[in-house]
């Protein structure tokens, strides 16, 4: 099995920062993608980044510039640091990755942690 914990999150001022990390354990044989999403009340789930590999990332239009994505191969994990938040960051984060397990004949599947709660106050 496959767990993707995630921490860092809570209650941050307007103009603040908060780092994300998101820790993927069990049978692991590889990861491909690793990404964070978000979803606030009353939203659908939305895209905040995504990592392919250490030297590439993507970005949702409304984080560019303030939200930086990282990995760390070696630990399994994928971080998120959030700079200049705003009251609009305010969501659910979650972590995803695609994992392949060790299991013979598995696939690369899609795996998402619990989330983490972020709360921006004006």
């Amino acid at each position: 099995q496959v767990q993707l914990v995630e921490s860092g999150g809570g209650l941050v001022q307007a103009g603040g920062s908060l780092r994300l990390s998101c820790v993927a354990s069990g049978s692991i044989l590889s990861i491909n993608t690793m990404g964070w999403y978000r979803q606030a009340p009353g939203k659908q789930r939305e895209l905040v980044a995504t990592i392919p590999s250490v030297s590439t990332t993507t970005y949702a239009d409304s984080v560019k510039g303030r939200f930086t994505i990282s990995r760390d191969n070696a630990k399994n994990t994928v971080y998120l640091q959030m700079n200049s938040v705003k009251p609009e960051d305010t969501a659910v984060y979650y972590c995803n990755a695609v994992i392949r397990t060790v299991y013979i004949g598995s696939t690369f599947q899609n795996y998402w942690g619990q989330g983490t709660q972020v709360t921006v106050s004006s």
